[in-house]
Order: C-alpha cells, then structure tokens, then sequence
C-alpha cells in the first residue's frame, strides 16, 4: 500500500484530517455499504470526534473540487469520514487480514500529514518573527526613502549642467 496514495484520500473538513467512507471501502476492497452497515453496527464506538456524516454543503464542495463524480455517486446516503482515531477504531470491527493491513498504511499516512504540518508550522513562526524583527529595522529606512521620493516631486525644474552645444 503505497504511502502517498492514501495521503490523497485525507481531506481537511471541519478542520479535522479525514477520510471518506467511500475511499476507505476501496482500500479495504469492500463495498462501502458494508462498511456502513459494520459501522451502524458498533455506533457507541464512534463518537463525533471519530467519525462525521457529511451534510449538503461538504458534499456538494467534494463535488466542485472532484473528489467525487456527482451527488448521486451516494445513492441519496451522506458519506461518512472518519479520523485517525475513527480509523483506528475500524480496525476494532472489521478484522480480516486486508483490513489491518490497510489500517496499518492509513494510520501511518495520518502520522506522517500530521508531523509534516508541524514542521511547517515552525517554519511559518519562523518566517513571522523575522520579518516582524526586520521590518522593525527597517522602518527607518523606508521613512528616508519616502522622505527622498517626496522631496524630489517637490524640487522646482533645475537647469542642466554640462557643455552646451555651439551655435
């Protein structure tokens, strides 16, 4: 199961890292109506924070960005997603050896967006604090260069200097 396969099925919805439950169904080479049926089965172990049912507006955006063909890809059914705990969970329920196999691979593309995030979290501060720091510094030079700019437009024409052609 290739890594950078299963990072492209994460998608970000309602700031959460997700994954939908169609995607997950292909993974685990299932139809996503049995892992429906799994999950309806053993709701009490999904709580909010494991697993969402998308509403219009989410599906509609998977629509406009072409995560999905259309609305009716659903069949009239809202699509679960699930985060990395609800993964995880899955793995409770649905225990054949394709199934683990899968979760294993999941969990690890959800660890590695995770950690990728927050490098470039420090990077971003980073990046922040020194052009607060040199903005600072450079403050004064930008009042001269404004100062220098406003004194030329108000400088009357000069005469030119130099040789002056002969007649």
């Amino acid at each position: 199961m290739q890594l950078q396969h299963i990072q492209q099925k994460i998608y970000e919805i309602r700031g959460m890292k997700v994954m939908p439950d169609f995607d997950l169904a292909e993974l685990y080479e299932t139809e996503t109506r049995v892992l429906k049926q799994a999950v309806k089965r053993n709701l009490d172990r999904f709580p909010n924070d494991f697993m969402i049912e998308l509403d219009n507006k989410e599906v509609n955006r998977m629509v406009s960005q072409s995560v999905i063909p259309s609305k009716s890809y659903f069949g009239g059914a809202k699509p679960y997603a699930f985060t990395e705990q609800g993964v995880a969970m899955l793995s409770s329920i649905l225990t054949n050896s394709k199934a683990i196999e899968v979760n294993i691979a999941i969990i690890r593309a959800f660890v590695f967006l995770r950690q990728y995030a927050l490098s470039h979290k420090d990077l971003t501060e980073q990046l922040q604090a020194l052009e607060t720091k040199y903005n600072k510094k450079f403050e004064d030079v930008y009042e001269a260069i404004r100062y220098l700019l406003k004194k030329d437009e108000q400088q009357v024409e000069r005469k030119p200097i130099g040789f002056k052609k002969s007649k």
